[in-house]
């Protein structure tokens, strides 16, 4: 595979390539990745798999004209083929008055943070398996656990390097660790599947396959027995591994190109309360080792830990050097890039803080409700608000958690959903999204 310096010397040599092809201005980004894998199912090696690779994406701007190519060829030949192939296109593109590289004075300059993203490691195909296989061993040894879907770990090392023409190259590495299991629990209803995986940059961070396991395992073995429940207004609890997804739905509707094409339910709301007082979300790119920690955006700006919502109040936009323009705004360090196409907008490690109280005192006075663990669907209107999901969990009855449910839908509207919410005090960092116990008073619960 490329190391770092190589990956950044070929991003510049495609940049210059493209300003010797006739174009004004230029980035190269460079993704190179080598991964491996190990799959089991009922104590049986089903697959090992191991890929690398590396694309080059090269985006020139004539004028206010642009064009996006992508190759795995790094011969000079190939990059200056591509280079002029790109400029043609982009000479026969349509003009955009906002789009352009990021502003030459904000760039990235100096040393990058240091955000001990890569450990180092080369995971062993055999440590692999063995992962895997304690994985599964542990969820199919719980008791109930009637069939397996199978388990995997993985391990990936991946370089990440861009380049600009007016003044930018820097490239970073980061590695992930993996490890899975899904099982199903077999009672007169039929068969009932859950799951858990953890995540981590370092090796030596990723949980124990054994307790992964177990918890698939005890997971599925809860929803058996589901029952049938009245539909109605009710408390709603989002356990953590769902309840990010709300906060995923802010993003999306704070993002400056939604924020521009006035595509938001959130159009009018900087400088407004959205989230109860208390509340307050942080994006923090330097998080060491954070799943989504970044040293730069995809246009070469540097990034910094930012509060999206302040005690209740949005603070900003997610913004892009384009949507910044379109709007009159500087831009956020929010940029993303692909291998083709023009940057898009994402936030980095997200959590929302300010909960004080135990998830058991937030469900001990629901009186009727329903704890969510599974979303279905994608029942979620950006421009309105409006909700509505597919869901599964358990019920609340008198403050204590019963049986499961399942075949249900959950209804309401983000706007009011996110004014109403209340946060339990077990924020952990297990994702790139992470909240804690979520509820939600007055949704519309309708049963399957």
């Amino acid at each position: 595979m490329l190391t770092i310096e190589q990956a950044v010397a070929q991003a510049s040599a495609a940049v210059d390539a493209a300003r010797r092809a006739g174009a004004d201005a230029a980035d190269a980004l460079i993704a190179a990745d080598t991964a491996i894998g190990a799959s089991v199912r009922l104590g049986v090696l089903e697959d090992v798999d191991r890929s690398e690779g590396a694309e080059l994406g090269l985006r020139v701007f004539v004028g206010k004209r642009s064009a996006s190519v992508s190759t795995s060829d790094f011969g000079p030949d190939a990059l200056r083929t591509m280079a002029e192939r790109a400029v043609a296109m982009a000479r026969l593109a349509p003009e955009d008055d906002w789009a352009g590289l990021a502003p030459a004075e904000r760039l990235m300059h100096g040393d990058a943070p240091l955000l001990d993203l890569d450990d180092g490691g080369d995971a062993d195909p055999a440590v692999l398996k063995d992962r895997a296989l304690a994985a599964e061993d542990a969820a199919r040894a719980v008791s109930g656990v009637t069939n397996s879907e199978g388990a995997g770990a993985s391990a990936s090392r991946g370089i990440t390097a861009l380049a600009t023409s007016h003044g930018f190259a820097a490239g970073y590495a980061a590695t992930g660790y993996s490890v899975s299991a899904s099982v199903l629990a077999a009672d007169d209803a039929g068969m009932h599947r859950d799951y858990a995986h953890h995540t981590a940059r370092h090796q030596s961070m990723l949980e124990p396959p054994a307790l992964v396991g177990a918890r698939a395992g005890e997971r599925a073995v809860a929803r058996r027995a589901p029952v049938r429940i009245d539909s109605g207004p009710m408390p709603v609890l989002f356990d953590p591994r769902v309840g990010s997804s709300l906060i995923g739905h802010l993003i999306g509707a704070i993002a400056g190109s939604a924020i521009a094409r006035r595509t938001s339910f959130l159009i009018d709301a900087l400088g407004t309360a959205i989230l109860p007082a208390g509340i307050t979300i942080m994006d923090d790119p330097h998080r060491p080792h954070g799943l989504r920690s970044r040293p730069f955006d995809g246009e070469g700006l540097p990034v910094s830990p930012l509060a999206i919502v302040h005690h209740g109040v949005l603070q900003t936009w997610l913004m892009d050097s384009a949507s910044a323009r379109q709007l009159g705004r500087e831009p956020t360090g929010h940029a993303t890039r692909g291998l083709s196409g023009p940057p898009g907008v994402t936030a980095s490690n997200v959590h929302l803080e300010g909960g004080t109280i135990p998830p058991e005192t937030l469900i001990g006075d629901v009186r009727r409700g329903i704890y969510v663990t599974e979303l279905i669907g994608q029942g979620v209107n950006g421009i309105t608000g409006d909700y509505s999901r597919g869901a599964s969990g358990f019920l609340i009855e008198d403050g204590q958690i019963g049986p499961a449910v399942q075949e249900i839908t959950i209804a309401g509207n983000l706007k009011q959903m996110f004014l109403a919410l209340t946060p339990a005090n077990d924020l952990e960092f297990r994702y790139g999204i992470n909240v804690p116990t979520l509820r939600i008073d007055g949704m519309t619960v309708a049963s399957g």
